[in-house]
């Protein structure tokens, strides 16, 4: 049953994700919001491998370096436990507004049952909001909106069986026939963070989507920088089709940590940004990893 009315479902649709707000270079740490959200094993700063951060590479020989090389996380060994997990927060462009979100989500994955919480703080009016590092925190004093799900109420973004081979990945996420289309890059990199943001990804789909990133036409490397809450990580950049997307991801683990996209144009701006603060599994809806 539904204890409440549905609340707005984390903006990253196929055309939404990506470009670092705020970055500064090299700033380490991973530091947690403050909210009352448990901690989640899995979305975790972890050492830098030389041989996806050495000089020379160019970026698809860095991401494919990066998805030979990833870490297991402590996420990755309860994947047997019902729940999945998931903590995003949001900022996304309505009509002459940006939204800001704050969601958790617990999905039964044999039901598609679960529940959600969501945190809204006041829209920002017009089109070129820069998310500040302190609003991440501000959304605790946000109040929460509860709904739960009947069995088929949550569906995942794609079907796991789509997730084991870089092509039939890519082709998931944009068509094939659209190869020739200007927004071409801009439909891969947004799936795979609409995909990352939405699910979770043991350690072989989270390389089978970095490899999609390494063929994505145009991409290109920017070093490491932070996002909103100080985690630092690797940033790639897709310019296409009037936006520009840039995307953190986690040296070690291989997750996308965060994402942003502005546009150019008449209504230039930012069209969204999304934060992937944890994720992991648990025994039942609402429940803490550890309990």
């Amino acid at each position: 049953m539904v204890t409440s009315t549905v609340p707005a479902r984390l903006a990253v649709s196929l055309l939404g994700s990506v470009l670092l707000a705020g970055c500064t270079a090299g700033a380490p740490g991973h530091q947690t919001p403050a909210s009352t959200t448990p901690v989640v094993a899995g979305s975790r700063s972890a050492a830098t491998h030389p041989s996806a951060t050495g000089p020379g590479l160019t970026p698809s020989q860095r991401l494919t370096a990066l998805a030979d090389t990833i870490d297991a996380t402590p996420g990755d060994t309860t994947t047997a436990l019902p729940y999945t997990y998931l903590h995003t927060q949001s900022w996304t462009r309505a009509t002459n507004a940006i939204t800001r979100t704050d969601l958790r989500q617990w999905r039964r994955d044999t039901d598609g049952s679960g529940l959600e919480i969501t945190r809204r703080l006041p829209d920002r009016p017009g089109l070129d909001h820069q998310p500040a590092r302190d609003e991440p925190a501000l959304f605790a004093q946000a109040p929460e909106t509860t709904t739960e799900y009947l069995p088929g109420g949550l569906h995942p973004y794609l079907p796991q069986g789509l997730m084991n081979d870089a092509d039939v990945l890519a082709g998931a996420v944009a068509p094939r026939e659209l190869a020739a289309d200007p927004a071409y890059p801009r439909l891969l990199v947004s799936g795979v963070v609409a995909l990352a943001s939405s699910q979770y990804l043991n350690q072989a789909k989270r390389a089978t989507s970095l490899r999609v990133l390494a063929d994505i036409p145009g991409i290109t490397y920017r070093g490491q920088s932070t996002d909103l809450v100080g985690r630092t990580g690797l940033t790639f950049t897709v310019t296409a089709d009037g936006s520009t997307t840039q995307l953190l991801v986690d040296p070690g683990s291989g997750e996308v940590l965060a994402a942003h996209e502005r546009l150019t144009g008449r209504r230039a701006g930012l069209f969204s940004y999304v934060l992937i603060l944890e994720r992991g599994h648990t025994t039942h809806a609402g429940a803490p990893v550890r309990p």
